[in-house]
């Protein structure tokens, strides 16, 4: 293997590491903001569609069956199609799924166009962190793969706002008439369209991750790609990639098998990290918060600022995590955050379930100190979250696996993510009207519990090591 080397440069070009990281990126966004926008919704389309708690619930949620699928043929579209060319399919699905939820004649065809977005979702969630890992240099790396959580909850925060204007144009109500008529819950759906090509536009930008172009013999493209990430003489590490990217065959799902027939240690860790993220509960913040301060008392109006702070706060943790990821290291900031949401969620669980109940609506009502108290420790939860498992969970999958399996674990260890997803906020409108929210928030406090143990016993640190070290 012969290859012209590039001019010298002494250190990364960090300004085009985070271009090309945020355009990969903005799949991110999307994710966070196709997840969100229902949130404002789902009281119109409830009635919208006279649909009962279990439809409402499958409608918000059917997304994310959606997610699974995209997240589980990602990695094998991507290892045939490439980095770039998997996310322009997303953009797509992103965009026909973003006009068709907006435009939806019945709760069918509402599912129908909210599975098609969830693929996309899913595809974004598995493509990003992957496309990052693999251009990012190692002390970089953490801070980077943060930008995929950073996305993610900018996409929510501007969905909620969104969500929120909108209402409040409509004259407080999703359900009111917004422009040319047209009820306000469908322009919420709209408001994505123009993120969605956004993401298809830069996808076309983007140079090819090098280690898939390695994979494909494209050395020379693949050195040209470093040069420009990482400076100097790159042919050396061509070289150490092709080692491990060209000994073995094409990647499928059998490598995550070990000899004995079961899964790898390392693949049930990265299930494992995915299904305590959602077994957490924060969805059901995003998903339905609206929904559940209206149940305690705030109006439609006031609920949805309440998540639009709630946003901001993700936002705010969120860069806190990008600025110590790596120093700190991952495992010390997941274990902080275990506590915390463990806290947090615990001190919900009680308000709620000591609340008087409210007998024309069966719901909890909270007023005063109860009420002050369970805003306070909602908010904690978000930051706890925000500055661990949100996005530590999203580095650890991009960079656990090594380089035979990455692609296929990390399409398993998201489709198995949005499986919990789906889980939690299919179960979430029965939980809080047959049981109550302090039923449901005992069992959020639970997993947060059990996930301190599953990180101080499982959870090795990787911050500082290559890929081709993993």
């Amino acid at each position: 293997m012969t290859l012209r080397e590039p001019a010298f440069r002494k250190e990364e070009n960090v300004s085009f590491l985070i271009l090309i990281a945020g355009a990969a990126a903005l799949g991110g966004f999307l994710f966070g903001f196709d997840t969100a926008v229902i949130n404002g919704t789902v009281s119109a389309l409830s009635k919208a569609f006279n649909a009962n708690s279990v439809m409402t619930g499958f409608a918000v949620s059917c997304a994310l069956i959606g997610s699974a699928l995209g997240a589980f043929v990602a990695g094998a579209i991507a290892d045939r199609q490439g980095r770039p060319r998997t996310m322009i399919i997303a953009s797509i699905f992103f965009t026909l799924s973003a006009i068709g939820s907006g435009i939806a004649f019945g709760i069918w065809d509402f599912i129908f166009w909210r599975a098609l977005g969830g693929i996309a979702v899913g595809m974004a969630s598995v493509i990003a962190p992957a496309y990052i890992a693999e251009v990012a240099p190692a002390r970089l790396r953490g801070r980077l793969g943060s930008l995929q959580q950073l996305a993610i909850v900018v996409g929510i925060f501007i969905a909620l706002i969104g969500d929120y204007g909108i209402a409040v144009g409509a004259g407080g109500s999703a359900e009111a008439n917004f422009w040319f008529g047209i009820p306000a819950w469908r322009w919420m759906f709209w408001t994505e369209i123009p993120s969605a090509i956004l993401y298809g536009v830069s996808a076309l930008m983007i140079p090819e991750s090098p280690r898939y172009l390695i994979a494909q013999k494209r050395y020379q493209e693949a050195a040209n790609v470093l040069e420009k990430v990482l400076g100097g003489n790159v042919e050396a590490k061509v070289e150490e990639i092709r080692q491990t990217v060209l000994t073995e065959r094409k990647p499928k799902f059998s490598d995550l098998l070990s000899r004995s027939g079961g899964l790898l240690p390392i693949v049930w860790i990265g299930m494992g990290l995915s299904i305590l993220q959602q077994f957490v509960g924060i969805n059901v913040i995003f998903y339905y918060s609206s929904v559940l301060w209206q149940a305690v008392g705030f109006s439609e109006k006031n609920s949805l600022l309440i998540t639009v702070i709630t946003g901001i706060v993700n936002i705010v943790t969120t860069l806190i995590a990008i600025a110590y990821v790596d120093k700190f290291g991952r495992k010390p900031l997941l274990i902080i955050g275990s506590i915390g949401m463990t806290v947090t969620l615990g001190t919900l669980a009680l308000v709620f379930g000591n609340a008087t109940i409210n007998p024309a609506t069966g719901n909890p009502t909270l007023s005063g100190v109860p009420g002050i108290l369970a805003l306070v420790a909602a908010n904690l939860y978000v930051v706890c979250f925000g500055f661990s498992w949100g996005p530590i969970v999203w580095v650890l999958l991009g960079e656990i696996f090594n380089n035979k399996i990455r692609a296929a674990a990390l399409s398993l260890a998201a489709g198995v993510q949005w499986i919990a997803n789906f889980i939690v906020s299919t179960t979430f409108p029965p939980l809080l009207k047959y049981f109550g929210l302090g039923s449901a928030y005992g069992l959020y406090t639970i997993a947060s519990a059990i996930s301190i143990f599953f990180v101080l016993l499982l959870v090795k640190e990787t911050k500082g090591k290559e890929l081709e070290e993993m």
